[in-house]
């Protein structure tokens, strides 16, 4: 049944439109796999990689965690934090984030209203997910960069190259 679903993409609400790049990214105060809360505003100052994912521990979303698992170093080295979001619970992301060793931070979005507030909730009335999608937002909390076609096998190199530049054109 959810197979049939997710192969009907057609079929799909799309509760909102995504943020416009040059917009203020919309808030957000959600729990990590430890339990811990976090919010957009405890990112002003840093650059930010938003990426939101369809479901913990499924083929696509663990190739693209890993692929940012591989690279964390790359983006701690150039100042970056990476946060990935998906409508998991908190236990989903414990499990999925100790089975993969992950090293950086996954909010549970469990209600959706983040996934929705950034335009990327998909809706089958039998399933809900988050699409596979990034953000990109500067230490002031801006949109700066937004991936609506995201392949996890070359996203996380993707996102490092146009942080990259971003971060030496704001000098």
């Amino acid at each position: 049944m959810i197979s049939l679903a997710l192969a009907a993409g057609s079929l799909a609400v799309q509760a909102s439109d995504p943020p416009a790049v040059g917009s203020v990214a919309p808030a957000f105060k959600l729990q990590d796999q430890n339990g811990d809360w976090h919010d957009l505003q405890d990112y002003r100052g840093t650059w930010l990689a938003v990426y939101f994912y369809p479901k913990d521990d499924t083929p696509g979303c663990t190739t693209e965690a890993c692929n940012f698992r591989d690279n964390i170093y790359a983006f701690k080295a150039i100042g970056a934090t990476v946060v990935g979001i998906s409508i998991d619970t908190v236990e989903s992301h414990k499990d999925f984030a100790e089975k993969y060793k992950l090293p950086f931070i996954l909010l549970a979005d469990d209600e959706g209203a983040t996934a929705e507030a950034y335009g990327v909730i998909r809706d089958w009335k039998l399933i809900k997910i988050a699409a596979r999608q990034s953000f990109l937002v500067n230490p002031q909390g801006v949109i700066v960069k937004h991936y609506e076609d995201v392949d996890p096998d070359t996203h996380t190199q993707q996102v490092l190259s146009d942080l990259e530049k971003l971060m030496a054109e704001a000098g």
